[in-house]
């Protein structure tokens, strides 16, 4: 049977599917020598390149769908090369073969905590269109002065330069002085839409951290630039929460537990070789 050629892209690991509906759009995909256009559908034994290249197409069966959980520090860009030379997030994955990591969503280079990353382009599609109204919750230290009228105003809407916004929930959860914690939803991923619906209120953010996605919270013992396997059961969680058929194999264990004491101490040694290296590499651009 045909599929669309964004669809067939997106499996073998080429970006999310919206991402190569634009690529196609732009001429630059041929299917066995001749531009292809959207709309397209092939049946997986022709040849298609994108920008010349040739893609390994894979199978159906041999597409397994895998979701990493990353706990991102400041400082880092939601992007696969920084023209500047700053670090990804990106560049503490595991490598992957025929395939890439899409990351659903993007956190700014100010904000930290859970992000995704996935092996399914649709997958991620899917978790962050708004249209699936998928609640992410974020931990944000403001400082200025907060009273509840201003918070009636956060929850019930305010007017942003793209259009009305607004928390979904907002709870309160310490502070003192003019600093404040809140914990605040919201179910769709516009630019700096945390910081800029605080902003309109005359308020700064200080602080600003991502933990949760959907009813996943990130797990406590992972380290800020650590990353995680999810296991089957939270895989399918995720593909059920945007109406995708469940994944039946894993290349976690089913008995393994999400982060146990001995895989925290794994983690946090493979984080601190990793900014070694990291290091390292800053030394030797600087001499």
């Amino acid at each position: 049977m045909s599929e669309k050629l964004q669809k067939v892209l997106a499996r073998a690991g080429k970006g999310s599917r919206r991402e190569m509906e634009t690529v196609i759009s732009q001429g630059r995909v041929s299917v066995d020598g001749k531009t292809a256009y959207l709309g397209d559908r092939v049946e997986g034994n022709e040849q298609i390149r994108i920008d010349g290249h040739t893609v390994v197409l894979k199978d159906k069966e041999q597409d397994l769908c895998r979701v990493l959980m990353y706990n991102k520090p400041e400082g880092e860009m939601c992007t696969r090369k920084d023209p500047e030379g700053r670090p990804t997030v990106f560049d503490r994955l595991p490598p992957l073969e025929g395939g890439r990591w899409v990351a659903v969503g993007r956190l700014d280079i100010n904000t930290s905590g859970m992000l995704l990353f996935t092996t399914d382009g649709e997958l991620a599609n899917r978790l962050m269109h708004p249209s699936h109204k998928v609640e992410r919750e974020y931990a944000v230290r403001v400082f200025g002065e907060v009273d509840e009228a201003m918070l009636q105003r956060l929850r019930g809407g305010v007017k942003l330069e793209d259009g009305p916004a607004r928390f979904q929930k907002i709870t309160y959860h310490g502070g003192e002085g003019r600093n404040h914690w809140f914990h605040v939803v919201l179910s769709e991923g516009r630019n700096r839409e945390v910081r800029r619906l605080w902003e309109s209120q005359d308020v700064q953010v200080s602080r600003l951290i991502r933990v949760r996605y959907g009813n996943m919270e990130m797990h406590r013992q992972l380290p800020l630039g650590g990353w995680t396997e999810l296991g089957l059961k939270e895989v399918n969680y995720f593909r059920k929460l945007v109406s995708l058929p469940p994944e039946t194999k894993s290349k976690v264990k089913v008995d393994e537990k999400a982060i146990d004491n001995a895989k925290s101490r794994r983690i946090r040694r493979s984080v601190k070789k990793h900014q070694h290296r990291t290091q390292q590499a800053n030394r030797r651009r600087r001499t």
